[in-house]
């Protein structure tokens, strides 16, 4: 950060009039090779104003900023229209390393949110149906998000929108009149209810009246009808139960699981408001909100029979939330299938004049597929997520026993190993990208995966254990080649965090992570770090460094780092 407002500044003195500062700093670059120095500048983009070529513009403007002899920077080269910035590397060195030593986990901290909240909805599975990895993504990337956004300055809110209502509750509690057992749902909750789930929807395929049945167990539910409500509730605190263990496996914790339901009677006054404000037309006997003047299709507020929508419900959520939290940003974690609904419940909440409106931000993602298709509850397509988890678990359990049974805390490290694994995995790739289910490529212990970064965190701490010598107070002179490609890495990381805020994508951290751990083992590989002279204890400054920040990315893709392994 220090380094790019520096170059910068240079460069906004020799441009006024050319380019705004906030234009120059947006084009500083970082070179695609250390040969080519740290920072580069790009000059295309002034060639038709200063009517010269983009090389010609990047020669003059080299040649100005050697002759300012700038203490920081060692040399400034023009290199095919770009103006190439190369760091003094032992100056840059120390001053990174001094600044990581002294920040420790909060180096890369930066106070953007000043303390604003961002709501963040995430996860919400449905109550009743099994957690499968379908819910996986959500899940990851909105828990990602709360800690980058925690480490950029925001207070957050984590919101479960649980999926408690509908007319598949209805469905589920005729399936459970006509075929249930209480004492197998009491055995194994989430799998005895699937299995009724998925025997309506067989059953319903060959006797339709089912499907009314389900619906008139609906109205009743609605209607507060006792029996109904009793097994709602029921599904309703078993399904909870066994999402549970799945959140603690994972190490998710949230502050709130308003689902549905919870909104039921506070959707009535935004109808009525909706109503007062004139915006409401009747179409074929449903009440809509025309959007045709921003090019989107009616947003759907009630249906003809008077059954309230997702849409009235998001509405009466989003004005709820922002009513309990004076949000500045609202976060929906949900699959790229409802961008059109979230285009509407912006759209809609605009034209009721609420000004915290451009506030709502879907982030959306791809699917997780199984054989190239989405899995489906309904079919029975679906693979359990508490199931993954503790498979892989239990393997990097296995591969501890071989490759280090004298290992303590051998649990507690298989369940930081193998559920990092899985996290990881997800976020590694930019969430609008589908991803295929293959238990096989997630439990992979090394290339590009959470277990390489955390075996890599082991290491440099097993170096800092065999030095027993603090990495305080010393004077750090690296002059050496080999170390310059880590630092360069290690200065990466504060940008790297307000990307990934700045565009919703855990997958930098992710990404970054791995180019720290890659750049640090092809060092170990290639320095005797331990050896005995003037540079040892800058070489362990580096180290303690490197370990620090691998912690600290993976913290935020809510990854453990265990001590050994």
């Amino acid at each position: 950060m220090k380094y790019r407002k520096k170059y910068s500044g240079l460069l906004a003195q020799e441009l006024k009039g050319i380019l705004s500062d906030e234009n120059i700093d947006r084009l500083i670059e970082k070179p695609k090779f250390l040969k080519h120095g740290d920072l580069a500048f790009p000059c295309f983009q002034m060639a038709k104003a200063l009517r010269k070529s983009p090389v010609e513009i990047a020669k003059d403007i080299s040649q100005k900023l050697q002759s300012k002899n700038e203490s920081d920077f060692d040399r400034f080269e023009a290199i095919g229209g770009y103006v190439n910035a190369f760091l003094d590397k032992s100056k840059a060195a120390a001053y990174i390393l001094n600044e990581i030593t002294e920040k420790k986990n909060h180096y890369g901290d930066y106070n953007r949110g000043r303390q604003h909240t961002v709501t963040i909805d995430l996860s919400s599975p449905n109550i009743a149906k099994p957690f499968s990895m379908g819910h996986l993504r959500s899940t990851v990337i909105g828990n990602s998000l709360s800690l980058i956004y925690e480490k950029c300055g925001f207070k957050t809110f984590k919101i479960n929108h649980l999926g408690d209502w509908g007319t598949q509750f209805g469905k589920l509690i005729t399936a459970y009149k006509l075929w249930g057992s209480e004492q197998k749902v009491k055995e194994s909750p989430i799998k005895e209810l699937l299995a009724l789930y998925i025997k309506f929807h067989e059953a319903a395929e060959t006797n339709p009246e089912l499907e009314q049945e389900g619906r008139n167990w609906f109205r009743r539910l609605e209607n507060g009808d006792v029996e109904a409500l009793g097994l709602w509730k029921w599904f309703k605190e078993e399904s909870l139960k066994e999402f549970k263990k799945v959140y603690e496996l994972l190490g998710i914790e949230f502050d709130s699981y308003a689902g549905e339901a919870f909104y039921n009677d506070k959707m009535e006054p935004i109808v009525e408001m909706l109503r007062n404000k004139e915006l409401l037309d009747e179409s074929d006997g449903a009440l809509v909100v025309q959007l045709e003047d921003i090019g989107l299709p009616p947003c759907l507020i009630k249906k003809s029979d008077g059954a309230t929508l997702y849409a009235t419900r998001d509405l009466a959520a989003a004005k709820y939330r922002y009513d309990q939290h004076s949000f500045i940003t609202s976060l929906y974690v949900v699959g790229n299938e409802q961008s059109l609904h979230f285009k509407q419940l912006k759209a809609v909440l605009a034209k009721m004049d609420f000004e915290w409106a451009d506030g709502i931000i879907h982030v959306p993602f791809g699917m997780m597929l199984k054989d190239g298709k989405k899995m489906s509850t309904r079919k029975g397509k679906v693979v359990l997520l508490e199931d993954v988890l503790k498979d892989s678990i239990e393997l990097a359990k296995k591969n501890i026993e071989e490759k280090n049974p004298l290992l303590p805390n051998q649990q507690e490290t298989a369940a930081m190993v193998g559920t990092g694994a899985i996290i990881f995995h997800d976020l590694k790739n930019f969430r609008m990208n589908d991803i295929d289910f293959s238990l096989e490529e997630m439990l992979r212990v090394e290339g590009e995966s959470a277990p390489y970064v955390q075996y890599t965190n082991a290491r440099a701490k097993t170096i800092l254990r065999k030095a027993a010598s603090p990495v305080t107070g010393v004077e750090i002179k690296l002059e050496g080649a080999a170390e310059w490609p880590v630092v360069t890495e290690l200065m990466d990381f504060p940008e790297t965090v307000i990307r990934a805020c700045h565009n919703n994508d855990p997958s930098q951290i992710a990404k970054y992570v791995l180019n720290l751990a890659q750049a640090f083992n092809r060092y170990y590989g290639e320095v005797r770090i331990l050896k005995e002279n003037e540079e040892k204890d800058a070489r362990l400054a580096l180290v303690n460094a490197v370990s620090i920040v691998l912690e600290e990315g993976l913290r935020l893709l809510g990854i453990k780092a265990p001590e050994e392994m």
